[in-house]
């Protein structure tokens, strides 16, 4: 059965780049393709931080998580290095860093403890390319989020986002944030900031936007 989130025809393929746990922004646009691919292929490039970090309503504030990274000996002077050849590293122990910043910013929402099971096993020092953590993730938000899961890219009409700055592309209206009251209303932050706060009415947001 066809979603109501989605604006295309199911002959009309979404190219998405690689975010983890990518803005809401990004995922009100997946949402609208029955059809959406990741290009884990794309090359890589520092700037792209977004493939490796998202950013969280703190206590203080927006409060940006990074995961670190590695890339192969010699593989970047070559010129050919992709993303999908970049590693994630243990540097930090992060992934005690991010569960715990997470719990300290959305115990308190209502939707925290319903879902925060179903994102902890992401959060581990295994070793393996960085695109596999972007797609286990995107995998589990399109399923809670009722969004078409991702498909194989083919010969069809193909909408290019690979090059989008979706911190750029605003919500029409705001959603209720956990620390709105001390900081406003924070635009930019990841799908996880809206699925703790609205939980099952999080697509809701996607659809009427």
């Amino acid at each position: 059965m066809r979603s109501p989130l989605c604006r295309y025809s199911d002959d009309i393929c979404a190219l998405l780049p690689p975010q983890l746990f990518g803005s809401v922004a990004y995922y009100k646009l997946a949402a609208q393709y029955e059809r959406s691919v990741i290009d884990t292929s794309l090359r890589y490039d520092k700037r792209f931080k977004s493939v490796h970090r998202y950013s969280i309503a703190g206590t203080d504030g927006e409060l940006r998580l990074t995961v670190p990274v590695s890339r192969p000996e010699g593989a970047f002077m070559a010129g050919n290095l992709t993303w999908d050849r970049v590693t994630v590293s243990d540097h930090g122990r992060w992934w005690e860093v991010h569960m715990q910043a997470l719990e300290s910013a959305y115990s308190r929402t209502p939707y925290f403890e319903f879902y925060i099971d179903r994102f902890a096993p992401l959060f581990s020092p295994e070793h393996r390319p960085v695109t596999d953590l972007v797609l286990e993730a995107d995998a589990i938000i399109r399923k809670i989020l009722g969004i078409a899961p991702m498909c194989e890219k083919t010969g069809d009409d193909i909408h290019d986002y690979r090059r989008t700055d979706f911190s750029k592309i605003a919500l029409s209206r705001p959603y209720s944030q956990i620390w709105s009251d001390r900081h406003g209303f924070m635009p930019s932050l990841s799908v996880l900031d809206l699925i703790f706060n609205l939980g099952p009415e999080a697509p809701l947001l996607l659809i009427n936007d």
